[in-house]
């Protein structure tokens, strides 16, 4: 957000370090969350950025908590480091929107099918660490569903409700968690159906975040086997803006979306 504002503000990252007699390389670690930063630094860079109270007050309050221990280091074992970042970001964000080609989205899974899912996934995990994961995901589902929770769009490939994953039980289970979960006022819950034919968002799954007072989204973040890459480029936050609206046409409205997944639980 702090690298956001510099280039909306026209400084370059000499003008911020000079401003803040440090290094160049300072203001740029800390733009990648690769070093500490503190609050007054943060009150400092608002200054030359020219920002408003509000997104202020708003960067001062993530600043405070930044160096905080999160409350996801219980799972640090089980948690990777490129994780630790998106968790802390999901729930202050206003709006989230989230497309998955394989699985069924990570805020909307049961118990039982993250067990299915890691055995079939993950053979080298014991039971402790599934169980883990089994709890992570606990918390934060509650997590996003407090008093205020953010807005959630779900895209989901029709391949998500077709493939088994553990018993029938189990895909009965996770299916009546879709179906309910899709009736939430904060949840838009549509399915991408096989006859959509092909898509801009064929290359796998992504998740895109916006934030309060702020008036586009942050960043798309793109995992894959070993990591993850939080695109915050316009340009490219701009490409998977356009994805977004082409998965909003293509895909079953919301009330097409939950009939299709009664179908599919019925046919259990």
């Amino acid at each position: 957000m702090l690298r956001q504002l510099r280039h909306q503000s026209g400084k370059t990252l000499r003008d911020a370090a000079e401003w803040l007699n440090v290094g160049d390389p300072g203001v740029s670690k800390m733009e990648l969350g690769k070093s500490a930063i503190k609050v007054q630094t943060v009150r400092a860079l608002g200054q030359l950025y020219d920002v408003d109270a509000a997104r202020l007050d708003y960067l001062l309050r993530l600043a405070g908590e930044a160096n905080q221990r999160g409350w996801w280091t219980a799972y640090r074992d089980t948690v990777p480091d490129w994780f630790r970042q998106f968790v802390g970001l999901e729930a202050d964000a206003l709006d989230l929107w989230n497309y998955e080609a394989e699985y069924v989205p990570g805020l909307l899974q049961t118990p039982d099918y993250v067990r299915a899912l890691l055995r079939a996934t993950r053979p080298d995990m014991t039971d402790d660490d599934i169980e883990s994961s089994v709890q992570l995901r606990r918390e934060r589902q509650e997590r996003i569903d407090g008093d205020h929770p953010p807005r959630l769009h779900f895209y989901i490939n029709e391949a998500v409700i077709r493939r088994p994953v553990g018993t029938p039980a189990v895909v009965g289970g996770q299916l009546e968690k879709l179906i309910e979960s899709s009736k939430l006022d904060h949840v838009a819950l549509r399915i991408l159906p096989f006859s959509a034919g092909p898509h801009p968002a064929m290359f796998g799954s992504f998740v895109m975040m916006q934030f309060p007072d702020e008036g586009a989204p942050a960043f798309v973040y793109v995992e894959h086997e070993r990591g993850a890459i939080y695109q915050e480029d316009p340009g490219d936050v701009d490409r998977f803006t356009v994805i977004v609206d082409t998965l909003d046409q293509l895909s079953l409205s919301p009330e097409d979306s939950r009939g299709m997944m009664v179908e599919a639980s019925n046919a259990q």
